[in-house]
């Protein structure tokens, strides 16, 4: 009997607002987007896991007895990583033969790693018949990247990733993992991206340095407020009455994240309320925070920023994702869209000599499995 194969699709993400506030315990606003990790597997009789890419060359082999992480694999260990955390928790699973092919722009702050651990999970799921929620899923692929990869990631990624809904933003507290589905009501408005088109690597990146230096921040904060545990109890009143007393560098990292929480839940209630005007100033202010208080921006992001916000049209820019490279998010007004991107694309190439990719983005469902 031949072995029906089973397809999966899991999206990028953009998220709206809320950046390095995740594993800080704070809010974000994400959008599952339609960009997207598609994956086909069939099974095997034996032990062996074989995965393969069409965006890559070559392929990824090891046996289910032995999945180590190896530093030539470096797409391979997200799905290795998803493959270890299970079996971890006690599930049993078979060999495989999985092909992936994806349209996340690769290092452009979409999270196309997410997107591999939760299409691997939802198959793996549904080929072995695992019951699993879907909260357990997305701990366990937060996981995956946390401990296997070795990437401190926060869990809004994975998050969204399965649970996002078309046209709605997902506005997540990080701590509780309450969420809520917020309408985005944007019938005059587009979401565009732009790539600059500059990559990073968040495992030899700055990331894992700024979580430290949050940590850092909450030890500092603890001689006031005891009972603290991350900077989310860390209120926009307290972090001025004591900010003075701060290293210069965690003053400036706990600023942003307290600040960029409070942003955040603005930036929901503006959205309830059809403030788009708000709603991107917001976006403006979060970038400004990102690029001097945080410092996880770059020239060429900034130098997208600063050609959208000189555009008339245009609500509100900033980074988004870790930084150090990657893309910018714009609203724009629909009637303008097509000027905005052409602007974009020619002053950016003008004084970088990169061609950045520019394009509207639409807000879809979260991961899928047939």
């Amino acid at each position: 009997m031949v072995a029906v194969p089973i397809y999966a699709r899991a999206p990028g993400r953009v998220n709206l607002i809320g950046e390095h506030t995740d594993y800080n315990q704070g809010f974000v606003l994400p959008v599952a987007v339609d960009k997207e990790i598609l994956m086909t597997a069939t099974p095997r009789g034996d032990r062996k896991v074989v995965l393969r890419s069409l965006n890559f060359k070559g392929k990824v082999e090891f046996s289910l007895d032995e999945i180590k992480f190896e530093e030539e694999d470096p797409w391979g260990n997200y799905p290795k990583g998803v493959f270890f955390q299970l079996q971890a928790s006690g599930f049993k699973l078979k060999g495989l033969n999985g092909l992936y092919e994806g349209n996340i722009p690769l290092g452009g702050g979409l999270s196309s790693s997410a997107a591999i651990e939760v299409v691997t999970a939802v198959i793996l799921k549904r080929l072995n018949e695992l019951k699993l929620s879907p909260l357990e899923i997305i701990k366990l692929c937060q996981r995956a990247e946390n401990e296997f990869v070795g990437v401190q990631c926060g869990i809004m990624d994975q998050f969204v990733s399965l649970l996002g809904k078309k046209n709605k933003a997902l506005f997540l507290d990080c701590r509780t993992l309450k969420y809520e589905l917020i309408p985005l009501n944007f019938k005059d408005v587009k979401i565009v991206i732009a790539d600059t088109q500059v990559k990073r690597d968040l495992v030899s990146s700055e990331y894992n340095l700024r979580r430290r230096e949050c940590e850092e921040g909450v030890k500092s904060f603890k001689k006031y407020l005891p009972r603290i545990t991350s900077l989310r109890d860390v209120s926009v009143r307290v972090f001025e009455e004591h900010k003075d007393k701060l290293p210069e560098v965690i003053r400036k990292r706990c600023k942003h994240v307290v600040y960029e929480n409070e942003r955040v839940v603005e930036a929901k209630e503006a959205l309830k309320c059809g403030d788009l005007l708000k709603f991107g100033r917001l976006l403006s202010q979060s970038h400004q925070s990102l690029k001097e208080d945080y410092q996880v921006s770059c020239q060429e992001l900034d130098l997208m920023v600063e050609i959208a916000s000189r555009f008339r049209g245009a609500l509100g820019s900033r980074m988004t994702g870790a930084g150090f490279g990657g893309c910018i998010i714009s609203l724009v007004k629909k009637e303008v869209v097509e000027e905005f991107m052409r602007v974009i694309k020619e002053e950016y190439e003008k004084k970088t000599g990169r061609k950045p990719l520019v394009y509207e983005c639409r807000v879809v469902d979260g991961a899928s499995v047939k």
